[in-house]
This record gives structure tokens, C-alpha cells and sequence, in this order.
């Protein structure tokens, strides 16, 4: 029997488990994971090193490694993670409606869990816990896959979770790791139908859509994110330059990182070149358009596969457009339906922009950088999906959870 038919099948015996337990003990589970993570910080961080050693030595650029590092901040940030978890609402059982027939049948729609929900990711050991910890307060066994590049720090932190979980009612089985990191594990884990319920990628467009493209397991998608961000004509000039910066630089390792920066010709004329500079002093390489160059000599040119790159990295492509439409037409052309932004003072420019984009969130004079699930007030998130059923955009809680219709009645039978 293979690891992941083994393990698939250790999480679904958990997961009948998961289903018994009340709030209080699912919620203690995760607190004394949290309590875990921080008293074995420093056993964490080895194996990360671990990892970030191999990384080096393997050429992987620097803000990849950064995805990859663990310190101990970033363990306490994981931890405090869990115990946000715990403060929110518990969604399992919550009943959604109600419908009395005239015949005295009772009809209640309520929420339960999706069963055993399998992940995989690539360089980030955070989503490891983030993942456990959603999974587990909605009732669901987790089965994780995560890169090669992480697995020594997943294999660390999935050790001290269990470690932490055999003290608690929730079953150490209910977490999952697979520790082949063989591509073969990935595409035996996208056809498992009957053993996973639903396979959650996260990851660059090459993960996503082989997963899309290749399972046969339901499959919840989370999104690739080439960003954009349209400065209007009637943008402020300050506000644009802020919300461009942070957008790119504040991290631009993550999926909410803009890609490209569309400016308006007029706006462009006037004040693209101090956006430029800000640039430049954030250490961010600059590819353009051929107004672009005109205007920033330094900036390399933007190739068409250029606009269509994730970069996660210091790299930012810039458009120059006539106005709104040409920026629109851009967007849907390249953009993966994750975070799209327009700064401008014109409210009809604005609602036109905010209607007409087919993206899971879409920003009037904010960073794409708030797409995310502590942002939003969701606690940690699970991906952020691109996708159009079940759920989209940052992934809390509910969206880890199906529905049951309950009847009750008094013997009624169908005429």
C-alpha cells in the first residue's frame, strides 16, 4: 500500500473521529498545538535551516528563501495563528435555514464538515499550520503535500503537532503528512477519489493547473496572482504612489503582490517617474511599455510573456494606456482573477472598474496586499480562491465546510 493510500485512509478513520468532537475540544487541541510550535521553536528552526541550506546551495532567489525562512517571530505569528482559530465561531452545526412544509416536515439545512480535505502547497512551512488549524476546527481530516523544498521544517512541525494532539481528544491521525515528495505523490493524491473529498491547491500557476487540470478528486481552485493596479488620470498623485509601493514591495513574494502598474498616458506624463524612483530605491527592476521607456529611460522592456509572469520577486512590469477601457482590457486578458485595484478620485470611473472586473476581490484606493484571510477578519485562511462555486476569494472557515438537510416529521409518507 502506497503513503498516500495508507495515510488517506489513517485521516478518513480520523475524520469519522473529527465529526464527535464538541467545539471545546477541538478548540483545546489547537491551543496546546500552538503552545507546541513556541516550546520547540528552536528544534523548528534547525530543520528549517535545513531546508534554507539546501535552497542556497540549489540557487533558489532570494524571495523564495524568504516564503521558506522560519525565526522565532515567525513561529509566534504561526502560533498566535492557531489561537485566532480558536476565538472564531465554530461554523460545524450551524444552521443555515429552516423550511416548515404544510405537511409538518421539518427541513433543516446546517453546515458540516467537508470529511478529509487533502493540500498541497509548495515553499511556505506556514501554510502547513495554517492548514491543520483550519481543518481541524472545521471538523476535517487534513492529508498535506507540500514541496520538497520545506520538508524537512514540515516534517518538524507535523511531529511536534502530533506530539501536541496525543494529549488532546482529537486524533494525532486526523494530520497527515506525505513525506514522498516524488511529483508521482502529487498525481496519486489528485486521483483518490473515495479516500480524499476535495484536493486544495496552493501555489504558482504550474501547481494549480496541473491539479486542475489532472484530478479527478473535487478540487477547490486557488488562484495564481498576476495583480494589477490601474492609476487613473484623477488619481492622487501621493495616495497613488503609496498604494502602488506597498503593493509591490511590502512583500512581493505573495500571490496579492502586484505584477503590473497600468497608469493612465495623462497621469503617466506628469508624475510616473517619482513611482519610478520609489521604485528604484526598493531595489525593483522596472520593465515597460515603449511610452514607459520614453518616460523612465532605465526601464527594461516588457516582453508579451512578461505581462502574463507571476514574478514574486522585485519585479514590476509597467503599461502606460489611453484610460479605463484599454486598463480593463489589459485586465482580463492577463489578469488570474485574484486582486485588482484602481486609484482614482473619479467615483463613476471607480464603480465602472469595480463592476466590470471578473476578479475574487477588487480594490478602489487600497493595496492588493489586504486579500488575505487575517485582513479580512477571517483568522488564518486556507488559499484564496479564483474559482466561481463553492467559494471565493480568502478561504476561512465556512468554505471548509459542506451542508446536510435534517428532516424530521411524524411518520409522514409521499402520496
Amino acid at each position: 500500500m502506497s503513503e498516500v493510500i495508507q495515510k488517506a485512509k489513517q485521516a478518513g478513520t480520523a475524520a469519522a473521529v473529527l465529526n464527535r468532537l464538541t467545539t471545546k475540544e477541538k478548540n483545546d487541541a489547537l491551543l496546546a498545538a500552538a503552545d507546541a510550535l513556541l516550546a520547540n521553536a528552536d528544534a523548528i528552526i534547525a530543520a528549517n535551516e535545513e531546508d534554507l541550506r539546501r535552497g542556497r546551495d540549489n540557487g533558489t532567489s532570494a524571495s523564495l528563501l524568504d516564503r521558506l525562512a522560519l525565526d522565532g517571530q515567525r513561529i509566534a505569528g504561526i502560533a498566535e495563528g492557531l489561537r485566532q482559530i480558536v476565538d472564531l465561531p465554530d461554523p460545524v452545526g450551524e444552521v443555515l435555514e429552516t423550511i416548515e412544509r404544510p405537511n409538518g416536515m421539518l427541513i433543516t439545512k446546517k453546515r458540516v464538515p467537508l470529511g478529509v480535505i487533502g493540500i498541497i502547497y509548495e515553499a511556505r512551512p506556514n501554510v502547513t499550520v495554517d492548514a491543520i488549524g483550519l481543518c481541524l476546527k472545521t471538523g476535517n481530516a487534513v492529508v498535506l503535500r507540500g514541496g520538497s523544498s520545506a520538508i524537512a521544517s514540515n516534517r518538524k512541525i507535523v511531529e511536534v503537532i502530533h506530539q501536541a494532539l496525543s494529549s488532546t481528544s482529537v486524533p494525532a491521525d486526523a494530520v497527515q503528512l506525505i513525506e514522498d515528495t516524488d511529483r508521482a505523490s502529487v498525481d496519486e493524491m489528485l486521483r483518490a477519489n473515495g479516500l480524499l473529498d476535495v484536493v486544495i491547491p496552493r501555489g504558482g500557476r504550474a501547481l494549480i493547473q496541473n491539479v486542475v487540470q489532472n484530478a479527478t478528486v473535487p478540487v477547490i481552485e486557488t488562484g495564481a496572482g498576476i495583480c494589477h493596479t490601474y492609476i487613473d488620470e484623477s488619481a492622487d498623485p501621493q495616495m497613488a504612489q503609496d498604494i502602488a509601493l506597498n503593493a509591490k514591495v511590502q512583500r512581493p513574494s505573495v500571490c496579492n503582490a502586484m505584477e503590473t502598474l497600468l497608469v493612465h498616458e495623462r497621469f503617466a506624463e506628469q508624475r510616473l517617474l517619482p513611482i519610478a524612483e520609489a521604485m528604484r530605491q526598493a531595489n525593483v527592476e522596472l520593465r515597460g511599455c515603449a511610452r514607459t521607456r520614453q518616460l523612465v529611460p532605465r526601464a527594461n522592456e516588457a516582453a508579451e510573456q512578461d505581462y502574463a509572469t507571476e514574478y514574486n520577486d522585485y519585479i514590476l512590469n509597467i503599461k502606460i494606456v489611453e484610460g479605463l477601457d484599454e486598463a480593463l482590457a489589459h485586465i482580463a486578458r492577463f489578469g488570474t482573477k485574484h486582486s485588482e485595484c484602481i486609484v482614482t478620485e473619479n467615483r463613476e470611473h471607480a464603480e465602472h472598474f469595480l463592476r466590470e472586473v471578473d476578479a475574487a476581490a477588487v480594490y478602489h484606493n487600497v493595496s492588493t496586499r489586504f486579500t488575505d484571510g487575517f485582513e479580512f477578519g477571517f483568522g488564518a485562511e486556507i488559499g484564496i480562491s479564483t474559482q466561481k462555486l463553492h467559494a471565493r476569494g480568502p478561504m476561512g472557515l465556512p468554505a471548509l465546510t459542506s451542508t446536510k438537510y435534517v428532516i424530521q416529521g411524524n411518520g409522514q409518507i409521499r402520496p
